[in-house]
């Protein structure tokens, strides 16, 4: 798993490394600390998270700088999480979020099979009814992975679909409803709008429900995803994201900027295209991966 990490953070690293890694072996000096500061802001880590990190590291002058840095953003990425989809609640009602390109239904998918594997019943609901490559797409995976799916015609109601695949995950006894959704509509709603009576519907088909919203970003956009996490979570709340396409990508310093802003927990990161590639995040072996260490 570390290695998996380590491997599919290389560039990451080596963006995050190539500009700092030449300060960490010297004495921390004011002006190498502002060097330093100012490199992690390039390194997409953020003004405000690297203003903490270094703040850390004035105070543990005593501690070798690279092992200060790699804890600090470990602690700044390390945010609690509910545990809801943790089998205690049957079904467990996972709402999926995110714009058109991002990975999402593919990590759906992904989480399918995954959640097959451990031997717990899945169903999908293709509440994504402005695409209909969306819908096929997600029934592949349902084949793929075993999971039952509910999908309604192109431009159905997504709300609509989302009730009637809670209902059957009900009554079929699945541990899983995971539902995708639109990320862009072809009409005049706006999307965020239909995201909430979506969520609100789904409150009616079962209480407590969707037990988590999680927010899917492409990792390759880096700063730029700051906005889209601010925009879903004053819509419906976010209570974990997933970040695809780590791997591909020099911005992955970008998590750690949104992680000490929203507080909200990274849950999944994509670190190949294989199935077996979207990988649990772990807040130490991501903090490690970035540091080299």
């Amino acid at each position: 798993m570390f290695n998996k990490f380590f491997e599919g953070l290389a560039k990451t690293r080596n963006n995050i490394i190539g500009k700092i890694g030449g300060l960490l072996g010297k004495p921390l000096s004011e002006e190498l600390l502002a060097s330093l500061e100012e490199n992690l802001i390039l390194a997409d880590v953020g003004p405000s998270a690297a203003a903490k990190l270094i703040e850390q590291m004035k105070k543990h002058r005593d501690k070798p700088p690279a092992e200060v840095l790699q804890q600090e953003i470990c602690n700044l990425v390390d945010i609690p999480v509910s545990g809801r989809e943790d089998g205690s609640i049957k079904p467990c009602v996972i709402l999926f979020v995110g714009v058109n390109g991002s990975g999402k239904t593919t990590s759906i998918g992904k989480l399918a099979a995954k959640f097959a594997a451990e031997k717990k019943q899945v169903l999908l609901a293709a509440a994504d009814t402005f695409r209909a490559a969306a819908a096929d797409q997600l029934a592949l995976w349902a084949q793929r992975s075993g999971a039952m799916i509910v999908r309604s015609k192109e431009g159905s109601d997504p709300a609509a679909v989302a009730f009637d695949a809670i209902k059957a995950g009900i009554a079929r006894g699945a541990d899983y409803v995971l539902i995708d959704t639109a990320g862009r509509l072809q009409t005049r709603t706006n999307l965020m709008e239909e995201l909430k009576k979506l969520k609100r519907v789904a409150g009616k088909a079962l209480e407590g429900a969707p037990h988590e919203s999680w927010l899917v970003l492409d990792a390759s956009i880096g700063q730029n995803s700051i906005s889209q996490v601010e925009l879903f979570h004053q819509a419906i709340g976010l209570t974990g994201l997933i970040l695809t396409k780590l791997d591909g990508t020099s911005k992955g310093g970008a998590l750690v900027a949104i992680s000490e802003k929203f507080k909200i927990p990274v849950r999944y990161v994509g670190l190949g295209e294989g199935v077996d590639d979207l990988e649990k995040f772990d807040p130490r072996q991501f903090a490690g991966a970035l540091v080299g260490r």
